[in-house]
């Protein structure tokens, strides 16, 4: 199934669905993917604080991803060290359905800040190749501590002017 079967819609994050999206930090293969995870996935009183405060946060675009009336992930926008940077999470069982690049394409229409940066780790081909089709293009590399790895590895910069 492609996403032109799907239903993908976006809309403005709200308090109601934290409980929704904290779920799907919990699967472990998307965590490996993602890397870039907190210490604790499990801790939901720590992530609801912390995202409660951030749908608050002028400087931050949060955007739930809705497939046929159902919760399937989030994408963001937020400043790091002065740079715009972007961020999603997925349902992994909607991995591979082109929901992450619809839901990217999206985006982009509505948060219109440019330059925008995408981090994505080394081995995460799927995320590199979502960024790509959306006109990212990758600009170099970093190193970093992955806590879903427990170690450092190597995450791509992708830039989109």
């Amino acid at each position: 199934m492609t996403n032109n079967k799907l239903d993908i819609k976006l809309r403005r994050t709200e308090v109601s669905d934290l409980d929704n999206l904290f779920q799907f930090q919990l699967d472990k293969e998307a965590g490996y993917l993602a890397a870039f995870t907190p210490k604790d996935p499990t801790d939901k009183s720590a992530y609801l604080t912390k995202y409660t405060k951030l749908l608050s946060d002028p400087a931050i675009n949060n955007q739930t991803i809705i497939i046929d009336n159902r919760i399937a992930g989030s994408i963001a926008k937020f400043v790091m060290d002065g740079d715009a940077e972007i961020t999603y999470w997925i349902d992994r069982n909607v991995w591979g359905q082109g929901v992450a690049t619809k839901a990217l394409t999206d985006f982009l229409a509505i948060e219109t800040t440019r330059p925008i940066f995408g981090r994505v780790a080394f081995d995460n081909i799927g995320s590199q190749k979502v960024l790509e089709k959306c006109g990212f293009v990758k600009i170099g590399s970093d190193k970093g501590f992955a806590n879903a790895r427990g170690e450092e590895i190597e995450e791509f910069i992708y830039k989109l002017t």
